[in-house]
């Protein structure tokens, strides 16, 4: 069980060292994996927010649980901007300026993972304090490179 488990991981590995273009057999895998990786992340992220404005109680479990899925998935939908994936509602914007587009990229996994770490502190104050601007993050990536 243990082995399959590692094969797995190491298969996982593998494809995400891999290009854009030999991972998704079309581009329209590419678009509709980056939009569904941060859709995920975006309705974690939208809970947290719900907690953090007092929309909803504040439940430190279910706090923390979120702020993992959304630093998790943070990390997923780069692989799919490679060359010939233009589309969806990635701004041209992504293929031309992309030392940009990765500064922001790797904004975005930061404060997500400050989020994450103050989920788990177990309190509303941290969660608030940490929600901003890990909002601000992902703001700033679409008002530069996503169609609205």
């Amino acid at each position: 069980m243990i082995r399959l488990a590692s094969f797995a991981l190491a298969a996982v590995c593998a494809a995400m060292s891999l290009p854009a273009a030999a991972q998704f057999a079309k581009p329209e895998d590419a678009i509709k994996y980056r939009q569904s990786a941060l859709f995920v992340m975006s309705q974690h992220f939208g809970r947290l927010g719900a907690m953090a404005n007092g929309r909803v109680p504040y439940d430190a479990a279910a706090a923390a649980a979120n702020a993992e899925v959304v630093a998790e998935m943070a990390k997923l939908p780069w692989t799919a901007f490679g060359p010939g994936t233009e589309g969806g509602k990635a701004k041209p914007e992504v293929w031309k300026e992309d030392a940009k587009f990765k500064e922001r990229q790797q904004k975005l996994i930061e404060e997500t993972g400050k989020l994450a770490v103050a989920a788990k502190a177990g309190n509303i104050d941290a969660l608030k304090a940490q929600f901003g601007p890990t909002g601000a993050s992902c703001k700033a990536c679409h008002d530069s490179f996503r169609n609205q």
